[in-house]
C-alpha cells in the first residue's frame, strides 16, 4: 500500500476542485467577508477568504449560489497563504451545489 493510498483511505470523503462564492460571519466576533471555495467535499473545504482566519474560530458560512448556510469550524490556516482556510462544518452535507456529488457523498 502506498503514501497515496493510505492518505485516500483516511479521507472521509471525494475532494472536489470547486470555485463557488461564499460569505463568512463571525459566530461569535462581529465581522463578516466574502470568499470562495476552492476544494470541497462532504465534510467540509478549503477557502479563500478576504480577511485572515484563525484555527479555532466558529463561523456560519453562507453558499450564494445554494443560499445554503452551516456553522463551521476553522480547522486549518495556510501558513505561507493566511487566508486560505480549512474549514468543518457541524455535520457533513451538500452545501455546495454540487448535483452529481461523488458516491461517497451520501448524507446520513
Amino acid at each position: 500500500m502506498t503514501l497515496t493510498d493510505v492518505a485516500r483511505e483516511s479521507r472521509r470523503s471525494t475532494r472536489v476542485c470547486l470555485r463557488v462564492v461564499v460569505e463568512a460571519h463571525g459566530v461569535n466576533e462581529p465581522w463578516s467577508c466574502e470568499g470562495e471555495t476552492c476544494v470541497v467535499n462532504l465534510h467540509g473545504g478549503l477557502i479563500l477568504t478576504a480577511v485572515t482566519l484563525r484555527v479555532g474560530m466558529k463561523i456560519s458560512i453562507h453558499v450564494l449560489v445554494t443560499d445554503k448556510r452551516a456553522t463551521a469550524e476553522v480547522v486549518y490556516v495556510d501558513p505561507s497563504q493566511p487566508r486560505h482556510c480549512g474549514i468543518k462544518p457541524e455535520r457533513p452535507e451538500n452545501i455546495w451545489g454540487l448535483s452529481s456529488p461523488p458516491d461517497d457523498w451520501r448524507e446520513g
